[in-house]
């Protein structure tokens, strides 16, 4: 089986996977699909001959693995309420295991710690299934059992904290992707709580964007910012590009990725929770600082010194990039326009 082969029929189970603990009428239907989902994506971890990435498939696996023997057993309690006659509190904390469980496959903090490890040593696809596609299943499933609490307000909180502070250092633009999907987790869940169609809308912007900016990285072969920062390295205008696309990502207004989060703002409002809302745009705007400091040295800075000498060939799908990016630059201004006109 050649590579294209193996990475189809583990991209289809997969997406069988996710469909399975989505359309599922039952826990153990869940747990199964969950399981189908872990199965297909360690092989594409692992298949890399790379010694960090095989270290970061372990780390996955055993992980994963922890999460879904909490889930099935929290889940094999609950089964056996009505023969036990079981008080309402023990239902409770079952399910707030079950929800600790979901976290922990999400790589919500505070159950990140492997997550930045595991971008870090990654291929493109992979790094981008594992922010995006990885999250859909337990998410959606965890929409079925979590409730607004101080309990969660804190949690939401201490990601978009763990996010912010944990991309200020990093030079791993894999490592800044990762914590940056660890401080979207906090927008994520809040807005899944309050509305699954406004997750909706979270989840499509952060999987355009994230699509967008791994293709460039892989394009580019880029892995430090160092690499970003040489004009050698990348046109003046491919550079323009990816780095409003970047700060889109992070939430600067006008860009089209500020309306997932002024949708949240405004349903965390109607609901009475004002104080979450105002803490979390106060501590999101320490992501949008590293975003914009990246941004302004990528641009006003020039490296002479340089050891990468990399030659960007143009083809037939060379408009794509620029595309999603002026998608992603003017739709806040084109919808609100259109909002405003009719």
């Amino acid at each position: 089986m050649n590579n294209n082969s193996m990475k189809l029929l583990f991209l289809s189970t997969l997406l069988v996977g996710t469909i399975l603990s989505i359309s599922s009428n039952s826990w153990f239907g869940v747990s199964m699909g969950l399981e189908i989902n872990l199965i297909s994506y360690i092989p594409m971890m692992a298949y890399n001959k790379n010694v960090m990435m095989n270290e970061s498939a372990i780390k996955y696996f055993i992980v994963q693995v922890m999460a879904s023997k909490m889930l099935l057993f929290s889940i094999s309690l609950i089964q056996m309420k009505q023969p036990i006659n079981w008080e309402k509190e023990m239902i409770s904390s079952l399910m707030s295991s079950s929800t600790s469980s979901l976290l922990l496959k999400i790589e919500a903090a505070q159950f990140h710690f492997w997550f930045p490890d595991a971008m870090g040593a990654s291929s493109w696809i992979n790094c981008f299934i594992l922010m995006t596609w990885e999250k859909v299943a337990p998410m959606m499933v965890l929409s079925y059992c979590i409730q607004m609490s101080t309990f969660i307000m804190m949690l939401n909180i201490t990601r978009i904290i763990i996010g912010a502070l944990g991309g200020l250092n990093q030079t791993s633009l894999w490592q800044i992707l990762a914590y940056s999907s660890i401080s979207h987790l906090g927008w994520m869940i809040s807005s899944i709580i309050v509305s699954e169609n406004v997750w909706e809308i979270v989840f499509h912007h952060l999987l355009v964007t994230n699509n967008y900016h791994s293709l460039n990285i892989q394009k580019n072969k880029f892995i430090f910012l160092n690499q970003i920062y040489s004009e050698s390295n990348m046109k003046t205008e491919i550079k323009f590009m990816m780095f409003l696309s970047l700060l889109s990502l992070g939430g600067l207004p006008p860009f089209l990725g500020f309306l997932p989060k002024w949708i949240v703002i405004q349903l965390l409002i109607e609901n009475n929770l004002t104080a979450l809302m105002t803490i979390m745009v106060i501590l999101t705007t320490i992501t949008l600082y590293y975003y914009m400091r990246i941004s302004f040295s990528a641009l006003i800075l020039s490296y002479t010194e340089n050891s990468w000498s990399m030659s960007i060939k143009s083809n037939k799908y060379s408009f794509i990039m620029p595309l999603m990016v002026t998608v992603s630059t003017l739709g806040l201004i084109c919808s609100s326009t259109m909002i405003s006109v009719y």
